[in-house]
């Protein structure tokens, strides 16, 4: 079931998830940001290449402005990553689901009637989830997690819109890393660097290859599988990184916490269902 490939890319992500927060032991997450998003540049440049895609596009307009919400939604997540459980981080930022439900209801497209149901839910999940963190002190970090959601839904829908325009989505993803390696070269010129030994380039190295090759795996079940159940598979990364979190830094989360996580993921998933303009689509 080519849907499956999805939990492979859930496991990819999770390790994606460790690389970062093993490497914001001697790298800001603005660092980590540029070299995932430079040694991807590299590894989409050589497929377009392979592929033969030509990288001049008509819509240069919104591949700038993905690229930069996208950008923006990727420094967020690994910032939430420095400061949350790595599980908590992950959780918040899938909340993009439920969010681009919302810009896709704002544009026009009409939603079936659950969506508001599945939208009151995560809410509720998401204010559970944050509650937990404010008493830990880490309100901040909880926002900024949420906030990678609501910019990770932005970003996906202008995926989807340069879709609908034809665009092939290796020059989207190409693009994608290039406005981010630019965005966060850019802002390395007024931070401080720091050196890469052998033990934080290969952890780098590891953020851009696992995210990589979590996005080709990722794409493959979406594009063969069924697409709610592709949906679905992709919460498994909460599981994943949950255990992570247990196996390596000890992380044990409250009761609260895992319910507001259930609740986040069965909105998530109500939500895809809900919003797709075809209720055929993906069976």
């Amino acid at each position: 079931m080519q849907s499956l490939w999805m939990i492979a890319a859930s496991f990819l992500f999770a390790c994606m998830g460790v690389c970062v927060k093993l490497a914001a032991a001697t790298h800001s997450a603005v660092e980590i940001t540029f070299w995932r998003s430079a040694i991807s540049l590299i590894l989409m440049y050589g497929l377009v290449r392979l592929r033969g895609v030509p990288l001049g596009t008509p819509h240069w307009r919104w591949q700038i402005a993905r690229g930069a919400v996208g950008f923006s939604a990727l420094f967020s997540y690994f910032y939430a990553i420095t400061l949350l459980p790595l599980a908590t981080a992950v959780t918040l930022n899938y909340t993009s689901a439920i969010f681009l439900a919302l810009y896709l209801g704002f544009a026009g497209m009409q939603m079936r009637k659950g969506i508001l149901g599945a939208l009151l839910l995560g809410l509720v999940g998401v204010a559970l989830l944050l509650k937990p963190t404010f008493h830990a002190d880490q309100l901040m970090g909880g926002l900024i997690g949420l906030g990678s959601g609501i910019l990770a839904g932005m970003a996906y829908f202008s995926v989807r819109e340069l879709g609908a325009r034809g665009e092939a989505e290796t020059r989207t993803v190409f693009y994608f890393s290039l406005v981010s390696s630019i965005g966060s070269g850019l802002w390395l010129l007024f931070s401080d660097v720091h050196p890469v030994d052998l033990r934080s380039g290969l952890l780098l190295l590891g953020v851009a290859c696992f995210a990589t090759a979590a996005q080709l795996a990722m794409t493959r079940a979406y594009s063969r599988g069924k697409t709610l159940m592709s949906a679905a598979l992709a919460y498994s990364t909460v599981i994943f990184s949950s255990l992570f979190g247990m196996l390596i830094w000890g992380e044990v989360m409250a009761a609260s916490s895992w319910l507001a996580i259930v609740l986040i993921i069965a909105s998530g998933v109500a939500a895809t269902h809900f919003s797709r303009a075809n209720p055929a689509e993906g069976d």
